[in-house]
């Protein structure tokens, strides 16, 4: 490892020190904070039934919410339902809503990279997740040569509409309490604090009083304008995907795929293989919404479909697939928010977590993992806090929750900013071909993008000048 890598991993570490990082994993997968729980009720436990089945049918949630609770966490995504899961192990009474019904699609890659999977064990839902998930043991980076590199790691790929309802289905064993189809309308104020929110489905109006509102609603803006917590409406970056039947193709495809050409820049193109003979195929772009000297950012001039046709015209097995497969349902396409920029961390009684707060990485568009470990932070910043549960006033007048939080990101951000810097791959692509014929050739190099996949190694040094003259010159 290089002196950029091993800097890196030391960041690394000293991120996971934090005492609310989400590294501090559990030794058992599942098992309850092993503090007191601050929150007045006994904590409950992670165990119960496995996903949706005939003998285990889809939640039914379509009730108004209580009226008061701890914590209302909204939007059940892998941040949102993350957070309820951990507050309501630790005791908290929690509410957790969603502006769609159980089991729903999202627009996503699906791809499960370490980071994910370090989550999903310390949920304890891993075992769960892996069992309906298509496991892959490598990452295919292939350049607009055609060279191609298999760096190795431990990867999956699992559809959104099933893993978001396993972990959601984990929340509500743990104790939350589910509630669907609701759309937040905004917060409830007293003074400076958030005291709760308005929640609304078709004509009706309700309000839940919260000692804290946790903000988990993704990357469509709306929600953080509602909360006066958005700094920028437009995207980091949008993506396009479909899935693919193909029979014929299950075991030729065993990597998740990513693809570099200058006809996709400034992004990517993607096949991953899914379970049941399906491929979730797509591409993404990377700052499509670029700010300049203080200006709004702006849309690019960028059609996605036809970047996804251009994909299939430039990469042999995507063409093959698209024609000899079957395209269930349409092509989706949707915004990312990268690099932990674009809104507020947190106000007296709200905290703002996952892809709202920007938690997918630029250079991959990596963000299930991060959106989980946000998700994670969120949580711990309010159960480690004691003082919580005995104050007579609303939480959000305190400001050691917000700190821990705040706080908790900022030791995160050293490492987004590492991958944007990466993020020059997608708009210069013979970088990925110059990585590639190296990696080839090199044990060591293949080691360091491997670190990269597991967050061990520096990407950015992968593509500095320094790194570009390493990879040519390696004895120099």
């Amino acid at each position: 490892m290089t002196g950029g890598g091993t800097r890196f991993a030391r960041e690394r570490r000293a991120a996971s020190a934090h005492p609310s990082s989400c590294a501090q994993r559990s030794e058992v997968a599942g098992s309850t904070p092993a503090e007191p729980s601050p929150w007045g009720r006994q904590a409950a436990t992670a165990g119960g039934p496995a996903r949706p089945t005939r003998d285990n049918p889809p939640l039914m949630t379509n009730a108004d919410p209580p009226s008061s609770c701890d914590v209302l966490v909204v939007g059940a995504g892998p941040a949102g339902a993350a957070c309820a899961l951990w507050l309501a192990r630790a005791g908290a009474d929690v509410v957790l809503v969603d502006q769609h019904d159980f089991p729903r699609d999202k627009v996503c890659g699906d791809g499960l990279i370490p980071d994910a999977h370090h989550a999903l064990q310390r949920l304890g839902v891993y075992d769960e997740v892996m069992a309906a998930a298509q496991a892959s043991q490598h990452v295919a980076c292939i350049g607009p040569r055609g060279g191609r590199v298999d760096v190795p790691g431990r990867v999956a790929v699992l559809p959104r509409r099933v893993l978001d309802d396993i972990v959601c289905r984990a929340a509500v064993r743990a104790g939350a309490t589910l509630r669907t189809p609701w759309r937040f309308e905004g917060t409830i104020s007293e003074g400076d604090a958030v005291v709760g929110a308005r929640l609304k489905q078709g004509e009706t109006l309700r309000e839940v009083r919260a000692r804290w509102v946790v903000l988990a609603t993704g990357a469509v803006p709306q929600a953080l304008q509602a909360a006066d917590m958005c700094k920028r409406r437009t995207p980091s970056g949008i993506a396009l995907r479909g899935y693919v039947r193909n029979d014929a193709m299950v075991g030729r495809i065993k990597a998740l795929e990513v693809v570099w050409h200058k006809r996709l820049s400034p992004g990517y193109g993607w096949i991953f293989p899914a379970p049941g003979g399906r491929f979730n195929i797509g591409v993404g772009i990377a700052h499509s919404h670029p700010a300049r000297d203080g200006e709004p950012a702006r849309m690019k001039d960028v059609n996605l479909r036809d970047v996804f046709k251009a994909f299939c015209d430039h990469y042999e097995p995507a063409r093959e697939l698209m024609r000899t497969g079957t395209l269930e349902g349409d092509l989706k396409g949707a915004p990312l928010r990268c690099s932990l920029a674009g809104a507020r961390l947190s106000k007296p009684g709200l905290l703002v977590t996952g892809e709202a707060a920007g938690s997918t990485y630029s250079f991959t568009g990596e963000g299930i993992g991060k959106a989980y470990e946000t998700g994670l932070l969120a949580a711990e910043s309010l159960v480690d806090w004691p003082a919580f549960a005995q104050s007579g006033v609303p939480a959000g007048n305190f400001a050691e929750a917000r700190t821990r939080y705040e706080a908790a990101l900022a030791a995160l951000q050293p490492r987004f900013d590492l991958y944007e810097r990466a993020n020059r791959v997608n708009a210069h692509p013979w970088l990925a071909d110059l990585l590639i014929w190296r990696a080839q050739k090199s044990a060591r190099l293949l080691r360091r993008m491997a670190g990269v996949l597991e967050e061990t190694s520096n990407p950015g040094n992968l593509v500095s000048a320094r790194g570009i003259l390493r990879v040519l010159f390696p004895g120099g």
